[in-house]
């Protein structure tokens, strides 16, 4: 796998190795493939030695926006298992000189790139295929008093999402701003 730093401090993008299931390219392949998704030994290789307590799965339609949500002490794994999503990672650290900064990556099933996003950073997405499924580790248990959130096209922010009305949730629709007790 190959891990890259991203614009903002301690978000990585993990590139998987992917393998055929028999000879030439994964994507030629009529068998298909075998993708790696963790390996927690590879992952300690590369310097990231956190422990995951908790798997997640969210399902959603197309046009389904998801987030702004921070939490004070998770760090996430996440990738998109299938369809296609425009996912972004934004500092929420208020401390912070690049409180605000973002940065946005295509999550795909064919690329099956995952990010890493320290505790504080928002993270959100959007569904861009019919139907998507995406997964996330946590490095904590999930706990509603330790979320923060953000509105999704909060203005200090200016995300540019590829969208004008997406599908939110009744909270993702009238937060302003929730902040960790």
């Amino acid at each position: 796998m190959k891990v890259e730093k991203t614009s903002l401090e301690g978000v990585l993008l993990i590139k998987p190795e992917l393998f055929s299931d028999g000879q030439g390219e994964v994507s030629l392949d009529p068998r298909g493939a075998f993708i790696e998704i963790y390996n927690e030994s590879k992952y300690k290789i590369q310097g990231i030695d956190i422990a995951f307590v908790e798997d997640d799965i969210s399902i959603s339609q197309k046009d389904v926006l998801r987030g702004l949500h921070a939490n004070n002490e998770t760090w996430k794994l996440m990738t998109c298992l299938h369809g296609k999503i425009f996912f972004v990672a934004v500092d929420c650290r208020k401390e912070a000189a690049t409180f605000g900064k973002w940065e946005s990556f295509d999550l795909n099933d064919e690329n099956k790139w995952r990010i890493l996003v320290p505790p504080m950073y928002g993270c959100g997405y959007l569904a861009l295929a019919e139907k998507i499924i995406f997964q996330y580790k946590q490095s904590t248990y999930y706990s509603p008093g330790t979320q923060s959130a953000y509105r999704w096209d909060d203005p200090k922010f200016g995300i540019h999402w590829p969208v004008k009305n997406p599908i939110l949730s009744p909270r993702d629709a009238s937060v302003a701003y929730i902040d960790a007790k």
